[in-house]
């Protein structure tokens, strides 16, 4: 069955998660992916949470989950950029491929010879997407950036938490996914374009702005009804049944009822709390709102009393909107992730059958699929330059002993 993107490829030119994440996603949907890394090291993504040969939980991990959740169906090239025979390669590659991808700080890939307007010349149809921090303006366009730089200057660390609160990081590289996820967004919508016109163009995707896009509200309320800086103490939430209380086992759930006079006498009935239906500290939102403290109060002591799956079944049982507050291991053995395949097996040639991420959207006849596990270190370099671009064995042996590739 054909994929999205199938015949379509990808020059991947990227360094540790927001760029390769990116080409990732367009390799899930079919492309082929070619991640070209420095000759020497190459993407500084292999060394970071480096657990190789170490010890966790007991057990070996031989490979790094850093890079293997960003870099699976892709096939990786070395090759030195400094070197003219380097650049040779890539121009002969972009003269065969659909996207070039990088997220390299402003003006590196101009200095290297491999910016737009050199590769253009090459590939007047290529969709050459940069995938920044800062986005290509501003007066801070040239400087350099992370996941925590973006994350924090988004406003989402102040936001995060109850009232009094320092700011609060927020773990596991969610500036960069939302990055990528843009990235990846702006070249579907570049290659959209190509397919109707012919014509190739550069895409900026940002982390502050995607991160910015991310926060969509909280930024609206700013900008339109000067409300900002929000945070909500759970103890006094203006309404409970929008809210997260502890279980009688220490694990949490969350109340989600935008419209609580239709739910109240639900959640009521549901808990065993029928006397407070019609409580006149309770029996409307407004009512609910100015006595939330107490109520929250109550609510505490009664999801005290059992546990978060006896809680979620009776749930299930009378309509309450309602999901567990999971940690992450909780979520990779979530029932409705697994469903859908948002976590999806894999047989890896190291780890073996493995949950790994799977892809978040669902396509009833093209599917995304996991065709192969992240690449070693320059593991296909001369399969490419074979096989893609026609060069000899001896030309590669060539290129070895004058430290091209």
């Amino acid at each position: 069955m054909a994929m999205v993107l199938e015949g379509i490829r990808v020059l991947d030119w990227t360094i540790f998660q927001q760029g390769p994440v990116a080409a990732m996603m367009l390799g899930d949907l079919g492309a082929d992916v070619i991640k070209i890394e420095e000759r020497i090291g190459g993407d500084l993504g292999r060394g970071m949470v480096r657990v190789a040969g170490a010890m966790v939980g007991g057990r070996e991990v031989t490979r790094n989950p850093y890079f293997e959740g960003g870099n699976r169906n892709k096939r990786s090239l070395t090759v030195d950029l400094k070197k003219d025979k380097g650049k040779e390669i890539i121009y002969k590659l972009v003269e065969k491929s659909d996207v070039f991808l990088q997220n390299f700080r402003m003006g590196v890939a101009e200095r290297m010879g491999v910016d737009y307007g050199t590769l253009s010349k090459y590939n007047p149809r290529l969709i050459y997407a940069h995938s920044s921090g800062w986005g290509p303006k501003g007066p801070d366009k040239d400087s350099p950036s992370a996941d925590y730089t973006g994350v924090a200057r988004s406003g989402l660390m102040t936001i995060t938490g109850e009232p009094g609160m320092d700011p609060l990081p927020i773990q596991g590289g969610i500036g960069d996914q939302t990055g990528a996820i843009m990235t990846a967004l702006g070249v579907l919508a570049a290659l959209f374009v190509r397919e109707r016109t012919g014509m190739g163009q550069k895409v900026d995707a940002s982390i502050l702005g995607g991160m910015t896009f991310l926060l969509g509200l909280p930024v609206c309320f700013c900008t339109m009804a000067s409300l900002w800086g929000i945070r909500i103490a759970r103890k006094t939430a203006g309404n409970p049944l929008w809210n997260h209380y502890k279980c009688g086992d220490d694990k949490w759930v969350a109340l989600a009822h935008l419209s609580p006079d239709k739910f109240w006498p639900i959640v009521c009935r549901s808990m065993g709390l029928e006397e407070l239906e019609k409580d006149p500290r309770f029996d409307s939102m407004d009512n609910r709102t100015k006595n939330s403290q107490q109520l929250t109060a109550i609510l505490d002591e009664t999801f005290a009393t059992r546990t978060r799956d006896e809680w979620a079944k009776i749930f299930k049982e009378n309509g309450v909107i309602y999901a567990p507050v999971n940690n992450i291991k909780e979520l990779t053995e979530d029932p409705q992730v697994l469903a859908n395949d948002y976590l999806t097996e894999f047989d890896h040639p190291v780890f073996g059958r493995m949950k790994t991420i799977g892809f978040p959207i669902t396509f009833e006849k093209t599917p995304m699929s996991i065709r192969r596990e992240a690449p070693e270190f320059g593991q296909h370099t001369e399969e490419i330059l074979t096989e893609i671009l026609g060069y000899t064995w001896d030309d590669i042996a060539q290129l070895k002993e004058e430290e091209v590739i």
